[in-house]
C-alpha cells in the first residue's frame, strides 16, 4: 500500500503561509490539505479560493481541498480554477450528491466524499464507484487540534473492505487527531492517506516528524 501524508494548513502560521507550505513539501509531504470552513456548515471561518491560488505556485505537490461549506456547488469551480487537484465535500452539504461529484470531475479535479464520525456508510452505497477518495473524519469538523475519536477505526476497516470489493483505486483518507503515536494503528485499520495538522506544523522539525510518521507506517 502507498501511504500519503497531507499536512493541513489549518495549523500553519498564516503570516508565513508560502514559506510554511514550501517547508512541509521539502520535508516530504505528499499533499497540502486545505480545510475550507464557512461559519455555516461548521462553526469556524478559514480560507477561500484566493488563498488556494496564492499557495499553488509555491509547491509542486497536489492541493487536497476539503470543503466544509454549504452550499457546496458554488465554490467547486472557484477552487478548481485556483489549483485544487482533489475536492471533497460532505454529503449533508449538497442538495444532489451525484451532481456535485459530476461538477468536480467536469472541472478537472478528483472527487471525494467526506463522512463525519456519526455519518452512516450508506452514503457510499450508490457513490463509491464515482469516487477517487473517501475521507473519514476522526473528529467532528470545525476546529483543529482535537482528540482522535477511536470509534472511527472500525469504520475505516469497513470502508477499506468496500473499496477492496469494488476493485477501484480509491484513496482512504483520515482527518483529525492524527499523530506519530497513532498513525500506524490508523493504517492497520485500512487508511492510506493521513491529514496531520498540529502534529506536523506544531513540531519543531517538520522533516523529522514526517520521517517518524513514515517509519511507523513501514
Amino acid at each position: 500500500m502507498t501511504f500519503r501524508i497531507a499536512p493541513s494548513i489549518l495549523s500553519a502560521d498564516f503570516a508565513r503561509l508560502g514559506e510554511e507550505v514550501r517547508a512541509v513539501a521539502s520535508a516530504g509531504a505528499d499533499l497540502i490539505h486545505f480545510d475550507v470552513m464557512d461559519n455555516h456548515y461548521v462553526p469556524n471561518l478559514t480560507v477561500g479560493p484566493m488563498v488556494c491560488a496564492a499557495v499553488k505556485p509555491h509547491v509542486q505537490i497536489p492541493l487536497d481541498v476539503h470543503l466544509m461549506v454549504r452550499p457546496v456547488d458554488r465554490l467547486v469551480p472557484d477552487f478548481a480554477k485556483a489549483g485544487a487537484s482533489i475536492i471533497s465535500f460532505h454529503p449533508e452539504a449538497s442538495e444532489h450528491v451525484d451532481r456535485t461529484l459530476a461538477l468536480i470531475k467536469e472541472n478537472g479535479c478528483k472527487a471525494g466524499l467526506v463522512l463525519n464520525p456519526a455519518t452512516p456508510l450508506s452514503c457510499l452505497d450508490h457513490t463509491l464507484e464515482k469516487l477517487d477518495l473517501v475521507l473519514l473524519m476522526s473528529v467532528n469538523p470545525g476546529f483543529g487540534g482535537q482528540q482522535f475519536i477511536r470509534s472511527v477505526l472500525p469504520k475505516v476497516s469497513e470502508v477499506r473492505r468496500r473499496i477492496k470489493a469494488s476493485g477501484k483505486d480509491v484513496w482512504l483518507e483520515v482527518d483529525g487527531g492524527i499523530k506519530t503515536d497513532n498513525i500506524a494503528e490508523v493504517a492497520r485499520a485500512g487508511a492510506d492517506t493521513f491529514v496531520a495538522g498540529s502534529a506536523v506544523f506544531g513540531s519543531k522539525d517538520y522533516a523529522a516528524t514526517i520521517r517518524d510518521m513514515r517509519a511507523r507506517l513501514s
